[in-house]
């Protein structure tokens, strides 16, 4: 059977097919520079798992208290040497990107302190974390100010406002790779490093995090390479591979991790406790696989932008700018327009592809937002997903797919709604 009838039969047209393939010509020799550093990360794993002496003995399932939990210890073992740091917590007890967030910054900022954004505003789900929104049990109402300070109109770095914002009281600064929903560029591993440079060159005592999420194995090079004392992030994005069903990391200082630790479990127990529940396998297998699934993951990311800017919507990145993360954002302009790509990449999805997805009041955001994902875990944005809140510009943010193919139909199945609705003419 020719490949244009199995798209035929998954309800994407010739049309469509014919427009992604003319498409694809221009894209693979970019897609050739992608696998280089796959295969790269892919060889930084490897050793780090051989390094480590990983076994079978690994894999066994801890309950209770989870004292001597070799694979637990092995697994942080091997997350810090692959992010060239001295420590790694590594945890299912973590259970998303802004609850490890959460635990690194409540754990090394103590009331008086103040946290600082060189970067603009965080994520919505941290603004309620740090106080920006109030809310019960936020750094706030521990005694933690903050403040930020704006990114140039270009989305770069005002430094001297960043200089004139370090004071006395600034204990940690947070940065945020990725845009979120935002409409900035994601900032390189390069420009991280500069800014952590500038930071600590005012206030050299200074804590400099990064969240690293949707970030992982897209260069060579992690935030912890360029002078980061904590990276943070989420094991059912790029870490996971897919096959973490839940859990976080932190990596840095073995002072900073220390504190995580205590923070997350009770002074004093810090790393000791925390059974696996049986999730080795899927954690060390997962992370193993991670640079492959992320790179088809950006590979699904240049596509989307390159679909869509050629019918004249604005992408962040554009068709032909360098990428450092899996995210696609695509302005659509409309709230119906919003709903039809959802709608094509929740009938791409392996699962729940029969649901329609709408906008709903999603806890931790102050707008109505969208979000279609047919996952095998719940959540999981290194999976095929596509999400935004239902404001102006109306952007949508594409992500994922396990696989590059999965994310080639995922596209193209939200160019068919598109399509269905009126909204694109070929």
């Amino acid at each position: 059977m020719k490949l244009n009838n199995m798209y035929q039969e998954l309800g994407i047209s010739s049309a469509v097919y014919e427009y992604g393939e003319t498409v694809l010509k221009d894209l693979r020799e970019r897609f050739d520079a992608i696998d280089q550093t796959a295969e790269y990360n892919q060889a930084k794993v490897l050793a780090a798992f051989q390094k480590n002496r990983v076994d079978a003995a690994c894999f066994a399932a801890t309950t209770g208290y989870g004292y001597n939990d070799v694979g637990r210890e092995k697994l942080e073992l091997v997350y810090a040497d692959v992010f060239h740091t001295q420590a790694a917590l590594v945890r299912p007890q973590i259970t998303c990107g802004t609850h490890a967030l959460t635990v690194a910054l409540s754990a090394n900022l103590l009331p008086g302190d103040e946290l600082l954004s060189p970067v603009g505003a965080p994520y919505d789900t941290l603004q309620e974390v740090i106080g920006i929104r109030p809310s019960p049990c936020s750094l706030a109402e521990y005694g933690v100010t903050y403040r930020q300070v704006e990114l140039l109109a270009d989305g770069t770095f005002e430094y001297e406002g960043i200089r004139a914002a370090i004071n006395e009281k600034t204990k940690l600064i947070t940065i945020q790779r990725s845009k979120g929903y935002a409409t900035r560029p994601t900032f390189s591993v390069a420009q991280i490093g500069e800014l952590i440079a500038f930071c600590k060159s005012v206030k050299p005592d200074v804590i400099c995090m990064v969240d690293n999420c949707y970030g992982e194995f897209i260069d060579t090079a992690e935030p912890s390479d360029v002078g980061a004392d904590l990276v943070v992030g989420s094991l059912i994005k790029n870490p996971g591979g897919g096959l973490a069903p839940i859990g976080g990391y932190i990596c840095g200082t073995q002072a900073c991790v220390d504190r995580c630790a205590y923070r997350l479990s009770a002074p004093g127990l810090g790393q000791e406790v925390g059974a696996n529940l049986g999730l080795m396998p899927a954690l060390f297998q997962g992370f193993f696989l991670a640079p492959t699934v992320s790179a088809g993951a950006l590979k699904g990311a240049i596509f989307a932008a390159n679909i869509y800017e050629r019918l004249g919507f604005r992408c962040v990145p554009n068709a032909t700018e360098p990428r450092h993360d899996i995210i696609q954002a695509v302005e659509l302009g409309s709230r119906e327009a919003m709903v039809a790509f959802c709608k094509g990449i929740q009938a791409a999805a392996p699962v729940d592809s029969y649901v329609t997805p709408e906008p709903w009041p999603m806890p931790g955001y102050d707008s109505d937002v969208i979000m279609a994902a047919g996952a095998f875990v719940q959540g999981s944005s290194i999976e095929l997903s596509a999400d935004g809140p239902i404001r102006e510009p109306y952007a949508i943010y594409f992500q994922g797919g396990l696989t590059w193919y999965h994310a080639k139909v995922g596209i193209l199945m939200s160019l068919q709604k598109m399509m269905e609705a009126g909204l694109v003419t070929l």
